[in-house]
């Protein structure tokens, strides 16, 4: 298997050189970088399999980062924020970032969290995540959409559908069980692979950008998804 290149962006040199050090001994290709700036020309040099972005660095933070980054590259991102910082992860969902963690994390966990998003990148991933049928391992097509979960591709009417990984597991997920209720937390634990925690806003947001990416190309008239409060989000498939 061809080792992960992960880019880890934080001015804490301390802290980088320690989760360098972990993730190296995990069996990842580690490169660090101390600014938004030195992300910008490291990027320019080689494309990381996943970036560890921290949220908080003096000159271009890690939302002005992630800003620049998302119309040019879809490499997924998983921002490091402090754990009072809630507008800031919800800014960063909506820019495209795929998961967040707090600081201070362990290693351990951050270690998880990067396998997660790993996985579920991968082009061969989806289905082999499907040990109980969670995820589909063929394309779907219904009410205009086709998703081909093996070349990890959505169009509407032709029209393709540019999504992160996250979104497109949240999409094929719900397109998989269209009509049924799902939970936030049966969401979190398949597209995320991970528990949901309290005023954990990750899905809703996903969600969110996935109608909205829908309605540029299908219309504000377009409701495939739909919100039933208290209980989850649910894929509309008009009777056959």
């Amino acid at each position: 298997m061809q080792t992960k290149t992960l880019l880890l962006v934080d001015d804490d040199r301390e802290l980088c050189a320690m989760l360098a050090e972990y993730l190296g001994h995990e069996g990842y290709q580690v490169e660090t970088v101390h600014s938004g700036e030195a992300a910008l020309a490291a990027l320019e040099q080689f494309t990381p399999d996943l970036m560890v972005l921290d949220i908080m660095m003096p000159g271009m933070s890690g939302l002005e980062l992630l800003q620049q980054l998302r119309p040019r590259t879809d490499v997924p991102v998983l921002m490091l924020t402090g754990r009072g910082e809630a507008i800031d992860r919800i800014l960063g969902l909506e820019m495209g970032a795929d998961d967040y963690l707090s600081k201070p994390c362990h290693p351990r966990e951050l270690s998880a969290r990067v396998k997660a998003i790993l996985r579920r990148c991968d082009s061969g991933g989806t289905a082999a995540a499907t040990e109980d049928g969670a995820f589909p391992n063929r394309p779907l097509e219904m009410e205009g959409l086709m998703l081909d979960p093996g070349q990890r591709e959505v169009s509407f009417a032709r029209q393709p559908l540019q999504l992160t990984s996250a979104e497109f597991n949240v999409l094929a997920y719900l397109m998989q069980h269209a009509g049924r209720v799902l939970s936030k937390a049966e969401l979190t634990r398949w597209v995320l692979h991970r528990e949901l925690s309290a005023y954990d806003r990750a899905i809703d947001v996903h969600v969110s950008r996935v109608r909205q990416k829908l309605a540029a190309v299908a219309g504000d008239d377009c409701e495939l998804i739909k919100t039933v409060r208290g209980q989850g989000y649910q894929f509309i498939r008009s009777p056959s």
